[in-house]
């Protein structure tokens, strides 16, 4: 997928605003090894950072790493699909924040990878978009797209229901620890046309396939199928729905269990 790096961070900025949750969820502590996996332009990896672990960030965006790189001198980053990437030593835990949504091709080889870099009893800790996340917005944008006589828009996002993560996870050789499912309506910031933005930076492959002059009419019908739920006095309101997770690699053969945040007791 490639991002609009400039609208990454600002306005649509509630990205990696709401990484600070999951950094405590994680708990990096000082020394740990740890791999941002879909690092973006690095926020969230130097928030990891700033509690004394070694972060590697990794994205399958040229244009990402390098706007991390230059935001973050000092931290690692490298180019990475994360349903191949590799790495020459293992780490103590691997992180997403926002990320594992747009890793579509094949979740469970993601899963694979993540596995493949952790030592066991190593933490494996995100937070994407679950089933139902953005419902009233897709709704919106689908029908629209069905009133100018358009294809259906192909969604590039993968929304698991909790039970199907779990089991992808524990099939993957992790043992889940926390799992949690839960709305999270977030304020808008880019303006007026929210739904309108928001399709233009999320959907801006689809939008490219729509004639120039349908663009505007089909933007403001989706503006006005998706305000009744969204539009608030405040702003526009995403209808977030996020799925939050924290599991463990089990141990190979007879190894024991490491000691570390989410060990038994």
């Amino acid at each position: 997928m490639n991002w609009a790096v400039t609208t990454y961070d600002s306005p649509f900025g509630y990205v990696s605003a709401k990484g600070a949750p999951l950094v405590d969820l994680l708990d990096p502590q000082p020394g740990e090894r740890i791999i941002d996996l879909g690092c973006g332009t690095g926020a969230f990896s130097a928030e990891i950072a700033e509690r004394g672990a070694e972060v590697l960030g990794i994205d399958g965006s040229a244009e990402m790493i390098a706007q991390a790189a230059a935001l973050n001198p000092g931290l690692s980053f490298a180019i990475g699909d994360a349903h191949d990437f590799t790495t020459s030593e293992t780490f103590d835990a691997v992180a997403s924040n926002g990320a594992l949504h747009w890793m579509t091709a094949d979740p469970d080889a993601v899963i694979a990878q993540v596995h493949a870099a952790l030592r066991p009893g190593g933490r494996f800790v995100g937070e994407l978009g679950g089933a139902g996340n953005c419902a009233e917005l897709i709704v919106a944008m689908q029908t629209a797209w069905r009133v100018f006589g358009l294809g259906e828009p192909e969604l590039p996002w993968y929304f698991p229901t909790p039970a199907e993560y779990a089991t992808r996870l524990e099939e993957g050789g992790f043992t889940v620890r926390l799992l949690e499912h839960a709305e999270r309506p977030t304020l808008m910031t880019e303006g007026p046309n929210g739904a309108a933005d928001w399709v233009r930076v999320y959907m801006a492959h689809a939008l490219a396939d729509v004639p120039p002059e349908l663009v505007e009419p089909l933007l403001g019908r989706i503006v006005d199928l998706a305000a009744p739920a969204l539009r608030r006095e405040s702003g526009w309101v995403a209808d977030y729905v996020r799925l939050r997770f924290a599991a463990v690699r089990k141990p190979d053969g007879a190894a024991p269990m490491p000691v570390g945040p989410f060990a038994d007791p």
